[in-house]
């Protein structure tokens, strides 16, 4: 028992099976969608394209990496931008976050019909490289899955007044602590060597 559907499942294990890589960005205003070979492969009913006119070709894409401590899974996705004005839109800061979904899949030979898909990985767009050479330019999409966003640092969220009035706009019950003995940092380490003192032991 796989994790594939039964129809990919026996297609995938026939003799000569016809294979399929797709990649599908979600770009801001635009669908991305391109195969890993020339032609035109309808699967679950949206187009993919081994060419697209305005953002080029699918290159290849790197091996898939487990994440480790505190990294989550990645891979790149490698294009070949159809020109410098769309090698200069996929680098923008304003594409960084879409959502990324590479697929493979089995295509009937006799009809040219996508017969099912599995998705490999499903992540967002983390950092752009552009390599420009001799005739050649070439964009190097880093991209991470979407369980990169656990690992986001959450230190000043709390026990901040500009965090609490961020949720709370108006509520001012941080701004108005007093008497606190010990100062707590948030965000920032201790400053080392502070020296505090108190007169309690004195007294007593």
């Amino acid at each position: 028992m796989t994790a594939l559907t039964p129809a990919l499942d026996t297609a995938l294990s026939g003799d000569r099976a016809l294979i399929f890589g797709s990649v599908e960005i979600n770009l801001p205003g635009y669908d991305l969608r391109l195969l890993d070979g020339s032609g035109v492969l309808q699967v679950d009913g949206q187009a993919f394209f081994g060419e697209d006119t305005i953002y080029g070709v699918l290159e290849s894409i790197d091996e898939l990496t487990d994440g480790l401590g505190d990294e989550s899974p990645a891979l790149s996705i490698n294009l070949l931008p159809a020109s410098e004005a769309s090698a200069g839109q996929l680098s923008s800061p304003t594409f960084q976050g879409s959502r990324v979904r590479v697929r493979v899949g089995a295509v009937d030979r006799l009809t040219g019909i996508s017969i099912g898909d599995y998705l490999l990985f499903d992540g967002e767009i983390d950092v752009p490289v552009l390599t420009v050479g001799q005739r050649r330019r070439a964009l190097a999409l880093e991209c991470v899955s979407s369980f990169e966003r656990f690992f986001d640092n959450d230190e000043g969220a709390r026990l901040s007044d500009s965090y609490h009035q961020s949720i709370w706009p108006g509520e001012t019950g941080f701004a108005n602590i007093t008497g606190i003995e010990q100062t707590i940092y948030w965000g920032v380490a201790n400053p080392s060597g502070t020296v505090k003192t108190g007169l309690r032991g004195i007294f007593q």
